[in-house]
């Protein structure tokens, strides 16, 4: 128990971590109430196929977010900051546009192959309901970790990583289509919100942020 108190007290910063809670308990609700009025889809949605290997990247994301959250936690404390705001500003900002703008997709497909992509397809179909689609929190959420890679002081110098993780971007990006979980609008709003983030986040001055203010003040 101690250790946990030395651990947050030399960390406070990760107690924005907590938010999360709240975000999957808004998303949780939403998935169960939520009855879409808008259909997301377009015409070049009839010819991206369903590729059930595609997948894998998809639930990379998890391991993606959660890897980059971690690491910029315990190495840049700024970057750190952004990339949640970033994160857990664009998934409100989603749940309010999902509450005044119920919304959902229709593409799923029925499955008839049997193998381990299209088993856990079907547990995520299961899972996760064909609502709140747009925009894409798969996407703002990928984006962010991307920016947040790139503009790291360290991370930013490794041009393998950096290559490295725009595929990584590019494949989760397509999979949330690829796997008929997102339109091709949803995923169009998802990027568009990530450059107004982008934009508020990275080019306003850091210290404007109340709480980033207090931190470098506490280090001084």
């Amino acid at each position: 128990m101690n250790k946990v108190k030395v651990f947050l007290s030399n960390n406070r910063h990760f107690l924005i971590l907590l938010y999360y809670l709240v975000i999957l308990l808004g998303y949780q609700l939403l998935n169960k109430i939520t009855v879409p009025k808008y259909y997301m889809y377009h015409p070049i949605d009839r010819y991206i196929p369903f590729v059930p290997i595609m997948v894998v990247p998809y639930v990379f994301w998890y391991i993606l977010i959660t890897a980059s959250l971690v690491y910029l936690g315990f190495t840049n404390k700024n970057d750190f900051y952004r990339l949640a705001l970033f994160m857990f500003g664009g998934m409100t900002i989603c749940y309010i546009i999902f509450i005044i703008f119920p919304n959902g997709q229709n593409l799923r497909p029925v499955i008839t192959k049997t193998n381990i992509f299209t088993q856990l397809i079907t547990l995520i179909y299961s899972i996760d309901n064909p609502t709140n689609s747009a925009p894409s929190i798969h996407v703002i959420d990928t984006m962010g970790v991307f920016i947040a890679l790139r503009k790291n002081e360290k991370l930013g110098k490794i041009k393998k990583f950096q290559i490295a993780s725009a595929i990584v971007t590019i494949l989760i990006i397509m999979s949330t289509m690829m796997i008929k979980q997102h339109s091709i609008l949803d995923v169009m709003y998802g990027l568009l919100m990530s450059l107004v983030l982008y934009i508020v986040i990275y080019r306003i001055p850091l210290h404007k942020f109340s709480f980033i203010r207090k931190e470098a003040h506490q280090r001084v």
